[in-house]
C-alpha cells in the first residue's frame, strides 16, 4: 500500500505561512492541479461545496512542496482560533553540516540562515552558542509564533 506524508498546520493566514515557509524550506507554493487556474477552481471540480470554502480559500496556493519531490507536502489550514501555547514538535532545520564540519564554519551557516529567516518574518528567541561542546544554534519563532530551531 501506498503512503503519502502530508504536514498540517493550523494558522490564520495561509499566506504568509506558505510565503514564509517556502522561503525556510526551500520550497514553493503548490500550483493546483490539473491545469485548473486556482485551488478553489480545483475543489468547485472534485464536488466541494462553495458554503466549506472561507472566503478567499483556494484563491491562491495554502500549500508548499519540495521541488526535488524528496519532502513533505505541508498545507497551512486556516483555523478561527490563536496558537494558544507552546509547539509540542518543532522543525530542525540542519544547515550547518553536522560535527565533521568545523564549528566555525557551521556557525556562519547558521547564523546566515537565521538572518535570512529574520528577513522573512521570523523572531529569534534565543542563541545557543555552546563553543566546549561543539554546539550553535538558533531557536526561532514563525510570523505566528510557532517555534523552530537553525542547527
Amino acid at each position: 500500500m501506498e503512503m503519502t506524508v502530508q504536514l498540517t498546520i493550523d494558522c490564520s493566514d495561509p499566506q504568509r505561512m506558505v510565503a514564509f515557509w517556502a522561503e525556510a524550506l526551500n520550497y514553493v507554493p503548490e500550483p493546483p492541479p490539473g491545469g485548473h487556474a486556482t485551488w478553489r477552481a480545483y475543489w468547485a471540480s472534485t464536488g466541494v461545496p462553495d458554503e466549506e470554502l472561507p472566503a478567499g480559500a483556494g484563491d491562491v496556493p495554502e500549500s508548499i512542496i519540495d521541488p526535488a519531490g524528496r519532502g513533505p507536502r505541508v498545507w497551512f489550514q486556516q483555523v478561527p482560533e490563536p496558537k494558544a501555547a507552546k509547539n509540542r514538535w518543532h522543525f530542525d532545520l540542519k544547515v550547518g553540516g553536522g560535527r565533521d564540519v568545523p564549528l566555525d564554519v557551521r556557525t556562519q551557516r547558521v547564523k546566515a540562515t537565521a538572518e535570512r529567516l529574520v528577513t522573512a518574518g521570523a523572531t529569534v528567541l534565543r542563541i545557543k552558542d555552546e563553543p566546549d561542546t561543539g554546539f550553535y544554534a538558533v531557536a526561532l519563532q514563525d510570523p505566528e509564533g510557532n517555534e523552530f530551531d537553525v542547527v
